[in-house]
């Protein structure tokens, strides 16, 4: 296992990402460079046809993994009116909330793919909607549900409970005085669910991303007004709080700040209705093991609802907690990057929305995310939701180069422990000929057999090429605490671009990186 002192997490596969100032907090002639992915202009899902449960919207509120040889997808139909199949005291609640019966929120849908690009809605046979249960709707006890965020957890020894999942829920929730709030479920195959005790947490959820990290389960969304105080007690907009379990079944009732935007110096100026951007549905991160990296929602607010659109930030976590910006205020994909399909007979503003969406699929990372029309406000029909697919080269999210007017610069990274036996370090990285690895101590001292013409050689770029040690065997290290410094060096035309460095224990089988 490869130990990081300064935050405690373990990992048997480490990944230290170039533009990661936690991973790499020291560094001289080098800048950071953000990535952008490349956006499928097609939605790789769309909306079912009249009749079907999601006939208005397919949200990408989901998951995407691979799973049994294939891609699965859970995902929040939606379409216009009630569900007259609806249980009779749901249809009574939503007489009195009429507020909810406009578009229907729900039911779960779900969606198969052998590539991940072309998806099939198998017939499921198990909500009766509209008069039938053929569609793709699976059966749960909450009639107006949303975010299914789930995970295979392959550390439960109890089969029944391999897939959990954390949903959003938004009838009788008296405990929350009527506010949305957060449900558990297990289930043995991804399909058939047992839904668990209502109102773990007792306050409004509304989460994207649900994730294990360092052995604990965290949901992750935003929270607001009514909820949560700023400063001096005034109000806040929507901002990323995280909620915790040790076990699944119980959740602490306190709540971490995830990730933060500024709110105004202007305490009046405050609150979810405020002018300002906001965080929407808080962070999903891709858990590499010893740290995260994920994507949060600017929400720019607007007074009026329908002009409010969406974009992606980055951000990094070390404990699937807390979160910070490797580059403040950068915005990581635009929402007319990744536009929705526009209606015909007028112009509707984006919204990008993250969720369980992130695999590592051959040599690309594949960025599964909603993109949804904003006409809440407007005409309800022409509402739209589908799901979308951006793509960067495997773990390329961004990278660090030399400042163009230097030849040379460097970085030093944090304490790490290395395995007791059988490791070795990999990079990902272009023009390697530029690029040397070296080790020192934990004060900065470098290591004789480790550094200088001893350090280590990448002879070829790649997305995780191995490293040659000209000096010592690098099990001479097992056990030891080291630094690594890379330097750069550039060389003629080429540019030696550094994306990461990776720690492999060679013992252990290499667990693929998935979304939270």
């Amino acid at each position: 296992m490869f130990y990081f002192q300064s935050t405690g997490i373990a990992a048997e596969r480490a990944s230290l990402f170039s533009f990661d100032d936690s991973c790499f907090p020291f560094r001289k002639n080098v800048c950071v460079h953000m990535n952008k992915p490349i956006v499928r202009p097609e939605p790789v899902l769309t909306p079912g046809g009249p009749g079907e449960p999601d006939s208005l919207a397919s949200h990408f509120y989901g998951t995407v993994l691979f799973d049994e040889g294939k891609f699965r997808m859970w995902y929040v139909g939606m379409s216009l009116g009630l569900n007259p199949d609806m249980p009779p005291e749901d249809l009574e609640q939503l007489r009195v909330r009429k507020s909810l019966a406009k578009i229907l929120q729900g039911p779960i849908c779900y969606a198969e793919s052998e590539d991940g690009i072309r998806w099939e809605k198998p017939n499921l046979g198990q909500l009766p909607f509209h008069g039938g249960k053929n569609n793709n709707a699976i059966s749960f006890p909450d009639s107006i549900i949303h975010c299914p965020t789930l995970i295979k957890d392959e550390d439960d020894p109890d089969p029944s409970r391999r897939y959990k999942m954390v949903y959003q829920y938004y009838l009788h929730t008296e405990e929350t005085n009527n506010w949305p709030t957060m449900r558990t479920a297990t289930s043995p195959d991804g399909l058939h669910w047992t839904a668990g005790a209502k109102v773990p947490v007792k306050e409004f959820v509304e989460h994207c991303s649900f994730y294990k990290f360092n052995g604990y389960y965290i949901v992750n969304g935003h929270s607001s007004n009514g909820w949560r105080k700023g400063e001096g007690g005034s109000d806040r907009g929507r901002q990323g709080f995280a909620y915790i379990s040790a076990d699944f079944d119980s959740w602490l009732q306190e709540t971490a700040e995830s990730f933060a935007l500024p709110d105004p110096q202007d305490p009046a100026k405050r609150g979810q209705q405020g002018s300002y951007d906001q965080v929407h549905l808080g962070t999903a991160p891709m858990i590499y093991g010893n740290v995260a990296v994920g994507l949060y929602s600017i929400w720019h607010n607007s007074e009026t609802f329908t002009e409010i659109s969406g974009d992606f930030g980055l951000v990094l976590s070390d404990d699937g907690l807390r979160y910070r910006e490797p580059v403040k205020g950068h915005v990581y994909l635009h929402s007319e990057q990744s536009l929705v399909t526009p209606h015909p007979d007028k112009y509707y503003h984006t919204v990008l929305c993250q969720a369980n969406g992130f695999l590592n699929v051959g040599d690309e990372t594949r960025i599964y995310h909603g993109r949804w029309r904003n006409t809440w406000n407007d005409v309800l029909d022409r509402y739209y939701g589908e799901i979308a697919l951006a793509v960067l080269p495997r773990d390329r999210w961004g990278s660090m180069r030399l400042h163009s007017d230097q030849e040379e610069g460097s970085l030093w990274s944090s304490p790490v422990t290395l395995p007791q036996r059988d490791f070795e370090f990999r990079v990902n990285a272009e023009g390697v000929q530029g690029i040397r690895i070296e080790l020192s101590d934990e004060q900065f001292r470098p290591l004789a057999g480790f550094s200088g013409e001893n350090g280590g050689i990448v002879r070829q770029d790649g997305l995780e090429s191995s490293m040659e040690w000209p000096g010592e065997p690098l099990e001479r290290l097992a056990g030891r605490k080291v630094r690594i410094r890379v330097v750069f060096h550039r060389s003629g035309a080429e540019e030696p671009i550094l994306y990461a460095v990776y720690g492999v224990s060679l013992s252990s089988v290499e667990p693929t990186p998935i979304g939270g």
